[in-house]
């Protein structure tokens, strides 16, 4: 190994918004460093910049904060090894392409693109898999010498050994063999004096001292050009480990067609970030029993690379609404409060009319009945505003032509109380019931019509404490004179 402690990297490109698969490959580099007392980094790899997104790299950095991933050196934080901004770097892959060069394990491309095309089509028609065919290897260095006199363009490509086995000891896939025959002289230095991926890659890895490189599987097919690389520099190799591809329930690849891939989607969909990161840790890892629900203080106590399985993984919403109910019961009531109130703020009811004290009744009588925060606002809507319409079903079940007198002289009992506790309105309820002579559900259920306009949700004398006597008789009385049976 490298160093002693490892050091891990999540090395996005800019290319769009933080994506699921994204945020699993950054949660695994950190539960392994954080393991092993080891650091996280992240770098930008925004060398491809027809594919440039404005606002991605500040996405980026802002979800992965937002998910309380923590990288211990990057682009905005600094540390030893920068820049973090593979833009800011071109000087350092240029001068070790042109090292490459001068030991011959790689040269200069001037083939212009109309005649890459016709190669590419002869051997797709032949059944061939296109490969550069090394035209440019064979030009004399008087040649190359007056080509770059000339300006002329050029990329710079790796020279290739044909004929050779590339073995590659992967801690997820175990031992994958490639052929040098099926390895392309790939691209190192583009015509703009960018990097590739591959180049970059390579020497950002080293240069930065990673010791363990773990991405997702498609990049499997890229590694033989990575592990070339490494030989040709004479460097010491990362570990390596690849992910399994993320699936959807029909075992295809996850994409965008068949839902939202973006981590953003699900942040404004209103998933908690523990439930996501809980989520996307099992997609592909187990701790080695059946226990599912993961603070990330435990991911980081029980993560092993060894413990990632070969197979896809399948993306299950009802196990991540399942996961974000879990979170949410976990938490404290002081905790949700703020969350209640950011949620408030953004919805159409006032925020600043409700006390801290209020709301925690709400979230008190509402937790165990809501999976997300929204949904304290949306089954609990009566707390923050008068109903304006009753449910006509419940209304033909539970309003009798008599219910009227009788919430009358419920009001009246109401009336008399003086700073009820929820057993004084409830005693109150059923004393009123006994001298109607009526059984307690006959009150209780228009009742809890009257004040929330809907037949279910949280105990009826929670919802009279929580209102107020005041606000409670307004709502009664409001009902006795709307409902129309």
């Amino acid at each position: 190994m490298i160093n002693n402690l490892p050091r891990t990297r999540f090395a996005p490109s800019p290319t769009g918004y933080l994506h699921i698969g994204g945020l699993r490959t950054a949660l695994y580099n950190y539960l392994f460093a954080k393991n092993q007392n080891g650091k996280f980094i992240l770098r930008i790899e925004n060398t491809d910049k027809k594919r440039y997104v404005e606002g991605a790299i500040e996405d980026l950095i802002l979800t992965l904060k937002w998910a309380g991933l923590q990288y211990d050196e990057g682009p905005d934080i600094g540390g030893d090894y920068g820049p973090y901004l593979q833009s800011e770097r071109l000087n350092i892959y240029r001068d070790n392409a042109e090292k490459l060069i001068s030991q011959k394990k790689a040269y200069y491309c001037f083939c212009k693109p109309e005649r890459l095309e016709e190669i590419r089509q002869k051997q797709f028609q032949s059944g061939l898999q296109p490969m550069y065919d090394k035209h440019c290897l064979n030009l004399t260095e008087s040649q190359v010498g007056e080509n770059l006199n000339l300006k002329m363009p050029h990329v710079i490509r790796m020279n290739v050994q044909p004929d050779e086995k590339i073995i590659l000891n992967d801690v997820v896939r175990e031992t994958v063999e490639f052929s040098t025959n099926v390895v392309d002289d790939q691209v190192l230095i583009k015509s703009d004096g960018y990097p590739t991926y591959h180049l970059a890659n390579v020497v950002d890895d080293h240069l930065m001292k990673i010791t363990h490189v773990i991405r997702g599987e498609e990049w499997l097919s890229s590694t033989p050009k990575h592990i070339l690389l490494y030989d040709y520099f004479n460097w010491e190799k990362p570990v390596f480990a690849h992910l399994p591809l993320l699936l959807n329930p029909d075992k295809s690849k996850l994409s965008k067609r068949q839902g939202d891939v973006a981590v953003g989607d699900y942040k404004s969909k209103g998933y908690l970030k523990e439930a996501l990161l809980n989520f996307v840790a099992l997609l592909g890892w187990n701790a080695g029993d059946d226990k599912e629900f993961f603070e990330l203080n435990e991911m980081i106590e029980k993560f092993s690379l060894e413990r990632v399985n070969k197979a896809g993984a399948v993306f299950n919403i009802e196990k991540l609404n399942w996961l974000n109910a879990e979170h949410l019961r976990k938490k404290t009531n002081n905790e949700i409060l703020p969350m209640l109130k950011e949620e408030l703020s953004q919805s159409e009811y006032n925020a600043n009319k409700f006390s801290d004290d209020y709301l925690l009744k709400v979230i008190e009588a509402m937790r165990e009945r809501v999976s997300f925060i929204k949904e304290f606002i949306l089954n609990g809507f009566y707390f923050f505003n008068t109903p304006d319409e009753y449910d006509k079903s419940v209304i033909k079940k539970r309003w009798k032509e008599d219910t009227p007198l009788q919430l009358k002289k419920l009001v009246e009992e109401f009336t008399k109380l003086e700073n009820p506790t929820k057993e004084d309105f409830e005693l109150s309820l059923r004393n009123t019931a006994e001298r109607l002579n009526i059984e307690t559900g006959i009150l209780i259920h228009p009742v809890r019509l009257a004040l929330s306009g809907v037949g279910g949700g949280p105990g009826l004398f929670d919802i009279l404490f929580i209102l107020g006597k005041d606000e409670s008789i307004s709502r009664i009385n409001r009902a006795i004179e709307k409902v129309k049976i």
